[in-house]
């Protein structure tokens, strides 16, 4: 619904780049979020207000993102769970930027093999073909579980950046477990999931008690998570009783949970259960913080996580797109929606014939980040839309790209996508800055016995190809699409952003960054904006389906322009802005200092500052 505005209001906008880049204005439905001290953005008021609460006792971004994500594994179970995975890029005081590489490694016990032979049982594929299909990974069930990785990511970065104790981190988590009022995002989730909770007696005593649905303003209470939590907490006080200092009582927590009762207690339920995930992958299991990747668009500084991400792929397309005049082509006209597409097909080429774990593979990252490189992949963008798959030549060759190899493939269903995951980002008034995309342990999921814990099911995003980077392996972990991001201006903090959405992340998130830095948008307007979608590439879950000249638009973008992207070749698909594929949050800093977040209302995201 569009606003009639008052002159003078008018005149103030059509003053700003905003206005003169956005031709059908319309008004944001919320402001942003605007303090000096410090802002924070997530998946729900839950999380925001756990964060929140860490900021006004005295805590840094850091330690304000770790309390709202520990929140979020217990109020936002539909999306993600403690025994998910949570990437993490920080920035510290002195302008440091580092990564944390959230993502646990397959079981040593699974092979390739394994998963060629092995016929999907019920509740481990969303759909069954007549006589079964092999050669799929399941997305759901026990199989597809990895080592849980959010809990040591997070305390990695409690420890090394944070200043706040484990026990204090945890405290709001616990109250949630305990009991929370559920909302129709839960609720509907767990409906929808009813089926599958009864192949799982754990899970459904957790998310069916009584043996029905909670509904939406009830009581919903995690006994066994709670008693999980609390278990760590004590883990922590009991070192700092025995004089361990701050750093040691958190190491002491991810000994508990790694190398202790609950990884024991994981063990013996995924024995029990016919899973692949023992104690030894648990055991093994430790991150250190690491060198993020980057590169320079203009005056801004973009930094990812490295190639066992698809992270990198945002990067290759800023490269190629840095040799466009985006501002003058104008937001969301044809010619920009073409040209930001065409180039996000180049880097998803790249990013599904290249990426893998660099512990495995030998990823060309110099060659794919390269200025020259982008400049040769931008000479493959025409007028028309392509509907091949390019990677890019490394050395004189071009990779195989998946699509030329044996892999189930299947026409993507929009109800298969996965974009179950959240976001938290946070800056503060020191300049440090927090930016997690947290994931997986989604429903339906498997609750591990009487831990209360979900296990993810991230295994699905490797592939089985043989020679593939990203192959399935024991010990490895799956290329993700989880993908935190972090923008800095001269070296100054400028930008956290983050957003669930799969293979849509880089896309989403390259809009909005291009939103503020290119059209003059706030951190709302930003996030709130019309987006625009393509499949045209490898997906990275399910059966890795793809569709050749996809391209999804916003009901808002003009039916003009939806015509002309027809006319050069894309397959328009509209959708609502409630179903974008994404639900992302931002957080800007402004040349005056002031901190701004903006949160995606269609996807009920959250913001505060303070």
């Amino acid at each position: 619904m569009k606003h009639l505005l008052a002159p003078a209001l008018l005149a103030l906008l059509c003053a700003s780049p905003s206005f003169a880049q956005h031709k059908d204005f319309e008004l944001p439905t919320m402001h942003a979020a605007r303090g000096t001290r410090g802002a924070l953005a997530s998946g729900s008021e839950y999380a925001d207000e756990a964060g929140m609460r860490i900021y006004y006792h005295g805590g840094n971004a850091v330690d304000a993102g770790i309390a709202a994500m520990f929140a979020a594994a217990v109020s936002e179970f539909s999306h993600f769970g403690m025994g998910g995975e949570a990437p993490i890029l920080i920035r510290t005081k002195t302008g440091k930027v580092y990564a944390i590489a959230g993502v646990g490694t397959m079981p040593k016990l699974a092979t390739a093999k394994f998963f060629m032979e092995h016929r999907p049982r019920p509740g481990e594929i969303l759909t069954l073909d007549p006589g079964g299909l092999k050669g799929i990974i399941p997305v759901a069930g026990i199989l597809p579980a990895l080592v849980p990785s959010m809990v040591e990511s997070g305390l990695v970065a409690l420890r090394d950046f944070g200043t706040k104790s484990f026990s204090e981190e945890i405290e709001p988590a616990i109250e949630l477990a305990d009991g929370m009022a559920i909302d129709e995002t839960r609720s509907g989730a767990i409906a929808r999931s009813r089926r599958f909770f009864d192949l799982w007696p754990d899970s459904k005593k957790t998310f069916l008690p009584d043996g029905r649905v909670p509904l939406p303003g009830e009581i919903f209470h995690q006994p066994n998570l709670a008693r999980t939590l609390r278990g760590m907490a004590a883990a922590e006080k009991k070192a700092l009783a025995s004089g361990a200092s701050r750093a040691a009582a958190i190491d002491a927590v991810a000994d508990y949970f790694y190398r202790g009762d609950i990884a024991h207690r994981i063990d013996a339920f995924s024995q029990a259960n016919g899973g692949l995930l023992r104690y030894d992958d648990m055991a093994a299991f430790k991150l250190q913080p690491e060198e993020p990747v980057s590169s320079e668009f203009h005056n801004y500084k973009v930094y990812k996580p490295g190639f066992w991400s698809q992270g990198p792929a945002m990067l290759e397309a800023l490269n190629i797109l840095e040799g466009y005049d985006l501002r003058s082509m104008g937001f969301n006209s044809a010619d920009y929606i073409h040209t930001v597409t065409e180039a996000l097909k180049l880097a998803y080429a790249d990013r599904d014939t290249y990426y893998g774990d660099p512990k495995f593979v030998k990823v060309p990252e110099e060659v794919l980040l390269s200025k020259a490189y982008a400049a040769e992949r931008r000479k493959e963008i025409g007028h028309m839309a392509s509907q091949d798959f390019l990677p890019g030549m490394i050395n004189g060759k071009r990779g195989k790209h998946p699509t030329e190899m044996d892999i189930a493939r299947t026409k993507i269903d929009d109800a298969l996508m996965a974009s179950d995951t959240t976001c938290v980002d946070a800056i503060d008034k020191d300049g440090i800055v927090f930016s997690a995309t947290p994931s997986g342990a989604w429903l339906p999921s498997v609750i591990a016995g009487d831990t209360g814990i979900a296990l993810t099911e991230r295994a699905q995003q490797f592939i089985l190809v043989p020679g593939s980077p990203n192959e399935l392996a024991g010990g490895k972990r799956p290329r993700v699409t989880l993908s935190p991001t972090i923008v800095t201006e001269q070296g100054k903090p400028f930008l956290a952003l983050s957003t669930p959405g799969g293979d849509n992340q880089e896309q989403s998130l390259i809009q909005l960054f291009f939103n503020v830095v290119e059209f003059g948008d706030n951190a709302q307007s930003a996030v709130e904006a019309p987006r625009f979608q393509t499949r045209h590439l490898v997906s990275s879950f399910d059966n890795h389906a793809w569709n050749r000249g996809d391209l999804l638009l916003d009901e808002r973008i003009p039916p003009s322009v939806d015509a002309e992207l027809a006319a050069r070749g894309h397959k328009i698909g509209i959708r609502s802005r409630w179903a974008s594929g994404a639900a992302p949050v931002m957080i800007r800093v402004t040349g005056d200092g002031v901190i701004e977040a903006g949160a995606d209302p269609y996807g009920y995201r959250v913001a505060h500052a303070y």
